[in-house]
């Protein structure tokens, strides 16, 4: 007995109940990805202002595509950034009315929040999909890229957004029904 207490006390066990038991999927792989797109256009974007302000103020002579550049992987950063925080739940949101509620309201507050999420990521990715695709013939000023290139990160994700907010809607509504508590 001792064995397995000492046993489920172990940093390994205890990771291994807090992540679930169900190894990562799809949307959970994807979702590391797009956190890993967002720490390295940070990371880009942090060498490129560096550079920007080094030729600036050292060099006297500052390149002209280090402006558009920056604000391309500012764009990814925080696309891609917010999808992840849709899919981890740690988005904005008015939490406390979701916790306050009922129980059975709770779900459906929960599956509504997430609808409205899934809709704000599917326009994002449309309206951004579409600036992208009308702008590709006009040449970015300062840099080789076409001028709604700053809208591509903004339509992949909205896409993963609404990706990732359906599958909370789903999750929300498929959960089994809250059993009435009953007052003694």
């Amino acid at each position: 007995m001792a064995h397995a207490d000492a046993h489920d006390d172990h940093p390994a066990a205890l990771a291994h109940e807090s992540a679930g038991a169900a190894p990562p999927g799809a949307l959970d792989r994807l979702a590391a990805a797009a956190i890993a797109v967002a720490g390295a256009a940070l990371l880009g974007m942090v060498a490129v202002q560096a550079l920007q302000v080094f030729a600036r103020y050292v060099l006297n002579d500052s390149p002209g595509w280090t402006e558009p550049v920056a604000l391309l992987l500012l764009n990814t950063a925080m696309s891609f950034g917010a999808a992840a925080g849709v899919h981890r739940g740690s988005h904005f949101g008015f939490f406390i009315l979701v916790h306050r509620a009922a129980p059975r309201l709770r779900r459906w507050l929960q599956a509504f929040s997430n609808a409205v999420i899934a809709s704000i990521g599917a326009a994002l990715a449309l309206w951004g999909g579409e600036l992208l695709l009308d702008g590709l013939d006009v040449p970015m000023a300062g840099a080789p890229l076409p001028q709604s290139a700053t809208f591509a990160p903004m339509a992949v994700g909205g896409a993963l957004m609404a990706v990732f907010a359906l599958q909370r809607l789903f999750a929300a509504l498929a959960a089994p029904a809250p059993a009435p508590q009953r007052s003694e």
